[in-house]
């Protein structure tokens, strides 16, 4: 079976957003352009990473071009999206890797979420290989989704991606654990259940 590869150059929209309440949110990557959408599932962690990892490429592509590359330093007000997710989310796959490159050519971020893959290997060797393999751009590997953006939709994603997931749960002020509406058990008072 033939790799599925849903790229998207230039879409009219890139944002991750959620479904569910905080605490039971699924988290999503979601593309559209020309009436066709594809959502992504992944975790939160994997969103705020994603977020600071394209700031942090976006900040070193404005140092090594001088501020000559086409990258705003903070997302304009223009471009903000603060709208839902396209309904309906339908789920394409579960994101296990993802890739983040500049692409100086055409002076634009590239976006890889690849879907998740259990690998079947019984040594450090071997995970390596099977790494390395998932890594390549083969015909038969697993899903992908694939986006090309500016600098400025890309600063403009980071910044709604680190909105979405600080809307969560807050943190317990003692021990950072996020707080569920009936509290929580927090370590650092022993075990006693600590209210929001």
């Amino acid at each position: 079976m033939s790799r599925q590869v849903f790229l998207y150059d230039h879409p009219e929209r890139f944002v991750a957003g959620t479904v569910g309440l905080p605490g039971r949110r699924t988290f999503y990557l979601q593309a559209s352009t020309a009436g066709r959408t594809t959502s992504v599932a992944l975790e939160k962690a994997q969103v705020e990473a994603l977020a600071e990892r394209i700031d942090e490429l976006l900040d070193e592509v404005v140092r090594r071009t001088g501020g000559s590359a086409p990258v705003p330093a903070v997302a304009p007000a223009e471009a903000t999206d603060t709208a839902p997710l396209e309904a309906p989310v339908d789920e394409e796959f579960r994101v296990g890797t993802m890739a983040l490159a500049w692409d100086g050519e055409d002076e634009c971020v590239v976006v890889e979420a690849q879907a998740l893959v259990e690998l079947d290997v019984e040594s450090e060797e071997e995970l390596a290989d099977a790494e390395e393999r998932l890594l390549r751009d083969d015909e038969n590997g697993p899903p992908v989704l694939r986006v090309r953006i500016s600098g400025a939709t890309a600063r403009s994603f980071a910044k709604r991606a680190m909105e979405v997931v600080r809307a969560g749960r807050p943190p317990c002020p003692l021990c950072s654990l996020p707080l569920d509406p009936e509290g929580h058990v927090c370590p650092r008072q022993n075990g006693y259940r600590r209210q929001p």
